[in-house]
């Protein structure tokens, strides 16, 4: 009796780890069900063609179906690769997010008429529509349709380049089951010398082993695995560029670029002068480096040692629960409202917590209109671990007050403002914990060292992909070939323009395009860079304890996509229509080097 009330409470633990997906479908039965279901709403859908010009009523009706057949879609999918993510190597869920993704095709191809349609009708009905209180719902979708007419197809053309995204998505599917579930990348040493099967989500923690043999062995298996794939990994970022290349264009945009930042209503400019305002920041991020060499006591500093800090006292090792209550402490500035709704995630499961064999690697947040948000975790008991945590619950909480505070059609935030609400709960964590062992000298070297390396990954290392992709698809437009020789060669060459002035930048590195995911979502990554230098104005404004600039913060959060991403920041307090925001921030990493370093010297004496 003893034992079996044992496995039921070990059962009962371990689905308290596990996220909760029966709120999207109670099985897979029901999901095959509301596919089937999916499939005829989108075919009815595309009866309502010609029928635009039938008055406001029409209209109206027209969209409310839209966005309920897309709300259908978006639970298929997301069900799908949810499943699919417990277990990248489980055929039952690859077929089904196949399928999802073919009914999003379906679903592009039956509602391609609507916009083309939306725009045969006079310009004033439009406006008059969106101002219509009856379309309340719809009027920044209505808007933004005007807004891209010059880059709407005629309803044939935009039928084509619908069924044509299914196959623009090969790339990146591929690119995925072959990180996560096809590429063998051997054993690597551990801490104990023993052979460890090396994987995406095991890497970290071997980066940051104080065993320099380790950390060298490791990184250099990892990129060498990589680099067996190599060919194939190019024609599959060089066939997801000429899909980029190819939408472009066929949209009439000029460059991938302008296509991808058209959305966000940001222009090339706030991309350019990312690139140019951390170009100058280069000399700063030597100076940490030269740091971080002395503090290893390593004679030349490597790329493989960039990842650990040199122990000196200070750890900690906080399993789920205890990370769960660290974060909420962390993120208590922002209300008491904000800790109870945040309180919720745990013991709800909207969290799927350990890692796992097959497994997908990392950490992302995702949320379906109508249910909770969802968080995918590989919890590990460090610092970064929780600093994970607090950054997807960030995501997590955007979802949570969008979706409540605003309509399907106008909850979805754009990927612009997408990093904000993350990044800025990694930084209130990290000021929580320096106030909390205020006085403890190590703790605070060790967590001044950690906000500074996130500084390095974040805005440095994300806008160095950045310039990678813009000078990749640059090349691609200009007619150059995409070849694993010249995708290494442009990646090597980026890692000595940031990193050659204070380290050895081995020719292992040339191969790590490979395994960075977000190069398959066009134009992306800058703005992890972007959210993290508007984070660290945000979470400064959130600490100075004014209520004004935390009730500004918290509208942020409530806004969705119902303004355009540069003005929901200007609400939240920053504008980064303007450089301004990231040479303060570049500012701010500097001085936190002033501080670190004194530190180091009063250790020293």
């Amino acid at each position: 009796m003893g034992n079996k009330e044992t496995a039921t409470v070990t059962d009962r633990e371990e689905a308290r780890l596990h996220w909760d997906l029966t709120r999207l479908y109670p099985s897979d039965d029901a999901w095959e069900a509301a596919f089937g279901e999916a499939g005829k709403e989108a075919d009815e859908f595309g009866k309502r063609a010609g029928t635009l010009g039938q008055g406001r009523d029409a209209v109206l009706h027209a969209l409310s179906a839209y966005m309920r057949m897309n709300l259908h879609v978006e639970r298929l999918y997301s069900y799908a690769m949810m499943k699919l993510h417990e277990n990248t190597a489980d055929g039952r869920y690859q077929g089904m997010q196949d399928r999802a993704a073919s009914l999003v095709s379906r679903m592009a191809a039956s509602s391609a008429f609507l916009t083309p349609e939306l725009l045969t009708l006079p310009e004033e009905e439009l406006n008059g529509m969106a101002e219509d209180e009856r379309f309340a719902e719809f009027d920044v979708f209505l808007k933004e349709i005007l807004r891209t007419k010059p880059h709407v197809l005629g309803t044939k053309e935009e039928r084509l380049l619908a069924m044509a995204s299914e196959v623009s998505g090969v790339p990146e599917n591929a690119a995925e089951l072959l990180m996560g579930a096809d590429l063998d990348l051997g054993k690597t040493p551990a801490e104990d010398g023993s052979k460890v099967q090396l994987t995406e989500s095991g890497f970290m923690p071997l980066m940051t082993s104080e065993n320099r043999t380790v950390r060298r062995k490791a990184y250099t298996n990892m990129m060498q695995g990589y680099g067996r794939m190599g060919n194939t990994f190019a024609a599959l970022y060089a066939g997801q560029v000429k899909a980029d290349i190819f939408t472009a264009r066929a949209r009439g945009y000029e460059t991938c670029r302008d296509a991808a930042l058209y959305p966000d209503h940001v222009d090339g400019s706030v991309y350019d002068s990312l690139i140019e305002a951390v170009h100058g920041g280069i000399g700063t991020l030597g100076a940490y480096l030269e740091t971080k060499k002395k503090t290893l006591g390593v004679p030349r500093l490597h790329l493989y040692d960039l990842y650990t800090e040199k122990k000196n006292g200070f750890e900690i090792s906080p399993d789920i629960d205890e990370a769960f209550s660290i974060f909420l402490q962390s993120v208590a500035p922002l209300g008491e409202d904000y800790v109870r709704d945040a309180s919720r995630a745990l013991p709800e499961r909207w969290i799927d917590v350990m890692p796992a064999k097959n497994k997908r690697a990392g950490a992302y947040s995702t949320g379906v209109y109508g249910t909770t948000p969802y968080v995918l975790l590989n919890h590990k008991p460090t610092y970064d671990g929780l600093s994970t945590l607090a950054h997807e619950m960030g995501h997590a909480m955007h979802t949570f007050y969008s979706s409540a505070s605003q309509p399907y059609a106008k909850a979805d935030y754009t990927i612009f403002v997408a990093e904000v609400a993350s990044t800025t709960n990694e930084i209130l964590l990290c000021e929580h914990l320096r106030r909390q062992y205020a006085g403890n000298r190590d703790a605070q070297i060790s967590l001044i060292g950690t906000l500074l390396e996130h500084f390095r990954t974040t805005v440095f290392r994300q806008t160095m992909f950045a310039e990678f992709e813009m000078k990749a698809h640059s090349a691609a437009e200009n007619g150059e070939s995409l070849t694993r020789d010249s995708l290494c060669e442009l990646y090597y060459g980026l890692n000595k323009l940031y990193y050659g002035s204070a380290c050895v930048v081995d020719r292992a590195v040339e191969t790590e395009w490979m395994r960075i995911p977000h190069f398959y979502t066009p134009f992306y990554v800058y703005k992890y860079a972007t959210g993290f230098c508007a984070a660290a104005a945000l979470s400064r404004n959130i600490l100075s304890g004014d209520p004004g600039k935390i009730a500004a913060y918290r509208r942020f959060l409530t806004l969705g996509g119902s303004m355009p991403p540069i003005d929901e920041l200007k609400v939240a307090g920053v504008d980064l229509s303007t450089p301004l925001p990231v040479c303060e921030a570049l500012d701010y990493f500097a001085e936190l080097l002033m501080e670190y370093t004194s530190l180091l010297s009063e250790e020293e004496n």
